[in-house]
């Protein structure tokens, strides 16, 4: 069953419990009054009848029954009796035993009497006077309050159907309006899937819990799609990262393989090899590192990272491995023995990712590096001489997986960028980037000082 049909069903059922305690309130309080109004008319008439025949002594027992049907009206089925001290009937035409001698004993007894006996009513009274002691019992039957709460109780039926459809109606459009956010919320969470996961449903300002549900949801899928980014950054960067070390170790296998050399050949052979493994590692190290994505762990692997010495390095390897022009130049208020706070191979990754990219897109074009120091901070401007970043692609460059490389016939998977602002984010740090006024693009990476 679905949740607006329960909900309908029970506010249904709670309102026509509480409807029908109330009919039969009202049912049993009026059949309480007509029952208590029909026993005073009865024992205002059994007293008049007990005035009219023993007040009236010179009227004649005819002249009373005339006065007594002719001016009161008779009720349904009645049956009025007086019984003497020795329980006979008297004045009455018959003298029949209506009731027995311990109905009127009782009456004698308490003085008034008041009883139902199947669909009658029974009044007695115990009436002395200078004539005697004599007891007056009156019996009719209501049918006029019998036919009102027949009445009663047919209009209470229709409108306890009607009023109850009425309800159903109501809690089921109450309900669809009361959970059409909830509808909504499961149509925008149909379209998250594995090729979205930056979707997130709408959130509004009311504090409701489907409000809660949709931030729950929301923080979910960021969750996921921080855990679905990790496992794909992972695994293009371990690709991208490892390719180089692993190929030229494997060349200079190759290469060692193809003649007999020397001893002194062979260990120079296994220590670039070695070399090389080193560099894996380390690479792996950061890899693992950054997967992990913890800010605890992150912080507790930051060591002081002298600057100068990491570009000096990263310059080197640029330009011995893949012979490709990278220019550093410093700024006079730069000092080359400052430090910085920061994973030095996580570090390198990040600015290697952002020189990688500015190669690729200047065609192996020279790239500048300018380092400045400010009074907080370092400014680190990578400067390429491509023909920089479309303004339509800007807020995109450092989304995952976002790339325009294919578009120009280079290969990319779109996860340099992100991998380098999310390794600048975790040492505190931010990237920016501009169009230069000629052409190409710079990117500022500004880090802290220690």
């Amino acid at each position: 069953m679905k949740i607006k049909d329960r909900i309908a069903l029970y506010f249904t059922l709670i309102s026509t419990s509480l409807l029908f305690a109330v009919l039969c309130t009202v049912y049993f309080t009026f059949m309480k009054f007509l029952e208590a109004d029909f026993f005073e008319r009865l024992t205002d008439r059994t007293m008049v009848t007990a005035k009219l025949y023993f007040e009236a002594d010179e009227i004649s027992r005819d002249a009373l029954n005339n006065v007594r049907h002719k001016y009161l009206q008779k009720l349904n089925g009645e049956v009025t009796r007086i019984y003497d001290n020795k329980n006979r009937a008297t004045f009455i035409g018959d003298s029949a035993q209506y009731w027995t001698n311990a109905t009127i004993d009782r009456v004698r007894k308490n003085g008034r009497l008041k009883y139902t006996d199947g669909q009658r009513q029974v009044v007695g009274i115990y009436y002395k006077d200078n004539q005697g002691d004599f007891v007056i019992l009156a019996s009719a039957d209501d049918q006029g309050s019998h036919n009102r709460l027949d009445k009663l109780l047919k209009i209470m039926i229709f409108t306890f159907i009607l009023i109850s459809l009425i309800v159903l109606l109501l809690s089921r459009w109450i309900a669809q309006k009361m959970l059409k956010p909830l509808q909504k919320f499961m149509q925008e969470v149909k379209q998250a899937g594995s090729q979205n996961m930056d979707f997130r449903v709408e959130e509004k300002h009311n504090k409701d819990e489907i409000n809660l549900i949709a931030k729950s949801f929301n923080h979910l899928m960021e969750e996921l799609e921080q855990a679905f980014i990790l496992q794909k950054t992972f695994v293009a960067n371990a690709s991208h990262e490892l390719r180089t070390p692993v190929t030229r170790m494997m060349m200079t296998a190759e290469l060692a393989l193809s003649k007999e050399r020397d001893q002194m050949a062979y260990q120079k052979v296994i220590g670039s090899m070695l070399e090389d493994a080193e560099k894996m590692e380390h690479i792996i190290t950061g890899l693992l590192a950054l997967a992990k994505m913890d800010l605890e762990l992150i912080n507790s692997q930051l060591v002081p990272v002298r600057l100068a010495h990491l570009l000096s390095k990263i310059q080197t390897e640029w330009k011995s491995q893949k012979n490709l022009d990278l220019t550093i130049a410093h700024k006079q208020s730069f000092d080359p023995k400052a430090e910085t706070l920061a994973n030095a191979v996580l570090l390198q990754i990040a600015l290697d990712n952002i020189i990688s990219n500015a190669f690729k897109f200047s065609n192996n074009q020279p790239v500048n590096i300018l380092v400045e120091a400010t009074e907080n901070d370092f400014l680190i401007q990578i400067t390429d001489n491509g023909s920089g970043i479309l303004s339509e692609d800007e807020e995109h460059i450092f989304k995952p997986f976002y790339t325009r490389a294919k578009d120009q016939g280079q290969q990319g998977e779109g996860m340099g960028l992100y991998m380098a602002q999310k390794i600048i984010h975790l040492f505190k740090g931010e990237i920016t980037s501009t169009n230069t006024e000629q052409e190409g693009c710079t990117f500022t990476v500004r880090l802290a000082k220690l």
